[in-house]
């Protein structure tokens, strides 16, 4: 559990990094957005370094990891496209979502 929400708080603030600047901040300089950005990213890391260094000890692998923090990132994104960004979801991100699920059933499929 500790690994799941550590990749959630890392999701949130990557998620933060990579798009707050889409709604009132495109008027500011590239360069300044950049770095407000790097400088969530730094925060971003010091949860999902650790997250993945507890996972990988517990027995996830590699895989099961990278494919767990996918699913959180997309369902991340889309509390924040619906919300902050205030764009409608479609079916399209439904069926986004179960191909991802889909491909978590495969890697945890089997493994105690």
């Amino acid at each position: 559990m500790p690994t799941i929400a550590l990749l959630l708080a890392s999701n949130v603030l990557m998620t933060i990094a990579w798009y707050w600047h889409l709604k009132g901040g495109m008027t500011k300089p590239l360069i300044v957005v950049i770095l407000i950005s790097w400088g969530i990213a730094f925060f971003e890391y010091c949860f999902a370094v650790p997250a993945n260094r507890l996972g990988y000890a517990s027995g996830w692998s590699a895989g099961q990891l990278k494919i767990a923090q996918e699913v959180i990132a997309l369902l991340v994104f889309g509390v924040f496209m619906v919300t902050f960004l205030g764009e409608p979801l479609h079916w399209r991100h439904l069926g986004a979502f179960l191909c991802l699920m889909g491909a978590v059933a495969f890697l945890f499929w089997g493994r105690g």
